[in-house]
Formats: structure tokens, C-alpha cells, sequence
């Protein structure tokens, strides 16, 4: 696949004429919405495919809130749609999603598998470790959860489990992996896949409580699929810098092909960007940017983008109305691209994205360009 970063003097018909594709071809591949409104830095992807395309699993996890015009852009590309989240108790009781019967729905339609995502979180409070630790402490309570996981998957059409528990305590590392193991013996018996998202990591024994409770054998082995969070590597409560830099990727994918199959590893994509008030202040927060949103906040400034060749990832400064001065890091076709060629580098099953609720074209052109999709 062809990526164009536009210079000076171009324009949507000078790019296409060059490539010999049609400006609307061109527009479209991109979700252009004005074709007349392209700036300096930025990168296009010209439509085609090559020749000889491998074939990858792609999940994409949504809200069930996501839009139309995003829900039926992304299950044209998807083999697994994650629907996020319903939430687990301390004591195994499960709060189901509301308001997910449509997107599982057009899922099923579309020839995507919808995957329950089920996460220990508290209502408000956002990931609590505190319920990850009593649930994996208590076989009654995972019982209880997962008798009601297959009622529930049954009763709303779902074909499949991914479990997406984070800040797991070190104290009960093997206690998840028992879970898993369970997990799977009852999924396998509905006839459903399982699956789980992990942290990126780099080692066995990395320290923190975002990766200790993690036993990446027992992951491999008792998961159908694995997603790796590569990003967030500069987070939004963090100083600037790339969200998913490829190097930072490439070392924790290559970790984890070192402790589990590698056709079972998604490597996880992120669909947002951060907007940070820069110089950076501690307990400051980034705002999340779309990565179309983004570019156009850099074209209503009048600012070029930059590219970081180390990270091969897109980013700019600004200066707001009032003086403050900020700094955006986003994806791009460039940094996709990156992506997309090592997964075909590394021959891994496929990619994840975290989520597909907001539009992005050029992503999914340059998939369809490189790979075919596994349906169903």
C-alpha cells in the first residue's frame, strides 16, 4: 500500500492524477468531508490493494452507544465485535450491558461474532482491584458469574466471552489463571469462544499493579484469542509523547510471542489521540481527540504536521486563543501502516482496536489493502 504526506502546493486532483486514481477515490479512502481543506504533513492513502494479501482476525471493541455511519463502516472489517462492558461484583454477580440487542444484532448480520466483554469495574470509579482480588479469591463467586455469563450470552445472542480485568493484584495471579481455565471449560461447553485483554508487557516480572497479576503461559494457553494494550504508552494523566510508538509495539508483541502462541495475539490498536497542555503540569489531563478530529484542529490553527520517524507517529504543537500553548499525538495512515506491517512482519493472528465508535477511513483502507479478513 502507497501512503502520500501532502506537501506544499498539493492538492486532492494533483495527488490523484499523480497516483492515477479518481479524486473522489482518493477523498473517499480518506473520509475526506473537504477535499479542499488538506494541509502540509498530512498522510494519505491512495487506494489499491497488494497483490498478495494475507488473511488476520480483526476484533474491534465498541460502546453500544457507537453510531451508525461508525458500526457499519467497522463490521465491513471486523471478525469480532467486543461490546463494552458489563460488570462483575465482587461476589460473581453480573450487571449485563444495556442497550447492546442492536449492535449484536447488526453484528450477526454482517457475518461478525459479538463477544460479551466482562470487566471489574464499579459504576463511576473506572477499573477496581479490589474486585478483581475478592471475586478470584472466591470459586463460589466465579461460579456465579459464569453460570451467569452463559445465561445471559445465551439469552442475548452472543458468541463469545472476553474478559477485561486490569490492576489485577499480584496476590491472586494464579487465582486468575484457574478463572481462565474454568472460563474456557464453560465457554468451549456453550459453544463460545473466550477471549481476554492483557497489558503490554515487556517481562515476567515487570513491576506495577497494572501488569503483576498477569501470567502470560496461562493466557496463551486457555484464551482463544489474546489482545495486547499496546498503547496508552504515554497515557492521558501522563506528559506528551506517541500513544502507541512502534518500537514500544514491537517489543511487547515479540514478548508475548516468547510466552504464548502467536496465533493467538492481537496487537492492540488505539482510534484516538491525546491533546495535552504543554509544558506538561502533573495531575493535568490530556483531552481524547478522534484522529480526523485531530488533523482538522491542526488545519484550524494553520500549523503543519510533524512526523516522529522513531515512534512513526504523526503529532504538532498549537497555540490556543489565550496563549496556551499544546501538543497533539495521534495515528495516521503513516503510523498504520507501521502497525499493519508488523503484524505481517511478526505473522501474528491480527490486531484489536480500541474503540471502532469513531470513524477512520484511511485505517480501513489500508487493511482491506494489505489483508483479508476472517469472517465468522
Amino acid at each position: 500500500m502507497t501512503v502520500h504526506t501532502v506537501r506544499a502546493g498539493d492538492t486532492v486532483f494533483r495527488i490523484a492524477q499523480s497516483y492515477r486514481v479518481s479524486p473522489q477515490a482518493l477523498a473517499e479512502a480518506n473520509g475526506l468531508q473537504n477535499p479542499d481543506q488538506i494541509i502540509v504533513g498530512q498522510a494519505l492513502v491512495i487506494p489499491g490493494a497488494d497483490k498478495t494479501r494475507g488473511e488476520i482476525t480483526v476484533n474491534g471493541y465498541c460502546y453500544p452507544t457507537i453510531r451508525e455511519e461508525a458500526l457499519d463502516e467497522a463490521l465491513r472489517h471486523l471478525t469480532f465485535l467486543s461490546v463494552f462492558a458489563s460488570r462483575v461484583s465482587a461476589t460473581g454477580e453480573l450487571t449485563p450491558m444495556q442497550g447492546d440487542a442492536r449492535v449484536i444484532a447488526r453484528a450477526k448480520a454482517a457475518g461478525v461474532r459479538p463477544h460479551m466483554v466482562i470487566a471489574n469495574i464499579e459504576e463511576g470509579k473506572g477499573f477496581q482491584p479490589a474486585i478483581a482480588q475478592a471475586l478470584l479469591e472466591s470459586p463460589a463467586a466465579q461460579v456465579r458469574l459464569l453460570e451467569s455469563c452463559v445465561r445471559v450470552m445465551h439469552e442475548k445472542g452472543y458468541t463469545g466471552l472476553d474478559v477485561d480485568f486490569e490492576y489485577v493484584p499480584a496476590a491472586v495471579r494464579e487465582s486468575l489463571n484457574c478463572f481462565l481455565a474454568k472460563a474456557r471449560a464453560w465457554m468451549h461447553d456453550e459453544g463460545f469462544l473466550l477471549t481476554s485483554a492483557v497489558p503490554a508487557k515487556m517481562a515476567d516480572d515487570q513491576p506495577g499493579l497494572l501488569y503483576e497479576g498477569f501470567d502470560f503461559w496461562a493466557q496463551g494457553k486457555y484464551n482463544d484469542f489474546v489482545t495486547l494494550m499496546t498503547y496508552d504508552f504515554h497515557h492521558q494523566g501522563g506528559p506528551p509523547g506517541a500513544v502507541a510508538p512502534i518500537d514500544g509495539v514491537r517489543r511487547a508483541v515479540e514478548f508475548a510471542m516468547s510466552r504464548m502462541p502467536k496465533a493467538k495475539i492481537l496487537m492492540g490498536i488505539p482510534n484516538y489521540g491525546y491533546d495535552w497542555r504543554i509544558p506538561f503540569q502533573q495531575g493535568t489531563n490530556a483531552t481524547v481527540v478522534q484522529n480526523p478530529g485531530a488533523v482538522a484542529i491542526a488545519a484550524r490553527h494553520g500549523v503543519s504536521i510533524q512526523f516522529d520517524e522513531t515512534a512513526r507517529a504523526p503529532w504538532f504543537r498549537y497555540t490556543e486563543a489565550g496563549g496556551q500553548r499544546r501538543e497533539v499525538w495521534f495515528e495516521d495512515a503513516r503510523s498504520i501502516q507501521a502497525k499493519l506491517e508488523l503484524v505481517r512482519a511478526l505473522g501474528i493472528a491480527g490486531v484489536s482496536y480500541w474503540t471502532v465508535n469513531n470513524p477512520f477511513a484511511a485505517n480501513w483502507t489500508l487493511m482491506e489493502g494489505m489483508f483479508r479478513v476472517r469472517k465468522g
